[in-house]
């Protein structure tokens, strides 16, 4: 089910938000940048155990203030990953001689002692360690996520940083479907267009990050900012509001109070088909 005006999903019981808030490369600002967004009406939360990028025991300590501040841990989507050796620094939060599939059960755990949860609501695959195909250590962390999902300590799964022909193959070997992809979206790549469409074929649902940072020239470009004016809001709430109107579930990380508000502020307003199919193309042609 999709609410078409909130981008609100429920899948497989789960309530997944229409918006989610990203918390890499925050450092010591993490804990009251989350605690920011989620007062200012965030209800998912996306992390990781990777010291080297993400806080995630400061995302814990944001979710704590927010429970305590009368956000139930019911309304909230809390998403983490489990990440590669090769994605790591020294800060590791599972035992580096230990088999892949231990590091995910040692991740998640740690994961679970740094959220203060009980249970995940998306756990994520975060990235394949080859830049082409899966390798061994790919299928076996899958395999270790599966079963976190198939014991019900994770209630949806994911991968991102993933290429098209990456996800076609663990499409094909899944026993417990990806719910998720998410990946960086490049409007000078057709929006990730090939990703996408595979996963709408299979019924995985697309978080785009980076919708702003990597598409710079296209809230620049003179006919977003036309569409915006004429809309009377920011290129960045048309860029947000394309991407869930062609069925993207955004990702922001903005570190701007008023800029949480306006990226939540894009349920009033729907642009035309014209007009997505302009944006669908501009960074191509620009």
């Amino acid at each position: 089910m999709h609410d078409p005006q909130t981008g609100a999903l429920e899948i497989r019981g789960i309530r997944v938000p229409g918006f989610l808030y990203g918390t890499a490369w925050k450092e010591d600002a993490t804990e009251a940048l989350a605690f920011g967004a989620l007062t200012s009406g965030f209800r998912g939360i996306d992390t990781a155990n990777q010291r080297k990028h993400y806080d995630e025991a400061s995302v814990g300590r944001a979710l704590a203030r927010a429970q305590a501040a009368g956000i139930a841990r019911s309304e909230l989507f809390i998403q983490t990953k489990f990440t590669h050796l090769d994605g790591q620094d020294h800060r590791l939060p599972y035992d580096a001689r230990a088999p892949t599939g231990e590091q995910v059960a040692q991740s998640f755990a740690s994961s679970l002692e740094h959220l203060g949860v009980e249970r995940i609501d998306s756990y994520v695959l975060h990235g394949p360690s080859l830049r082409d195909g899966l390798a061994p250590a790919d299928r076996e962390a899958w395999q270790a996520i599966e079963q976190l999902a198939t014991a019900g300590r994770t209630a949806l799964v994911g991968i991102s940083n993933v290429s098209v022909h990456q996800l076609r193959e663990l499409i094909g070997l899944a026993r417990v479907p990806p719910a998720f992809v998410q990946n960086r979206c490049y409007a000078e790549r057709g929006w990730d267009r090939a990703v996408r469409t595979l996963c709408a074929q299979h019924g995985i649902v697309y978080q785009a990050f980076s919708l702003l940072t990597a598409n710079r020239d296209v809230s620049a470009h003179r006919g977003v900012r036309a569409i915006a004016a004429r809309h009377g809001k920011t290129p960045a709430q048309i860029i947000f509001r394309f991407a869930r109107q062609v069925g993207m579930l955004p990702l922001t990380g903005t570190t701007s109070p008023q800029h949480m508000r306006d990226d939540l502020a894009i349920a009033d307003f729907a642009l035309t088909a014209e007009e997505l199919a302009a944006i669908d193309t501009v960074g191509e042609r620009s």
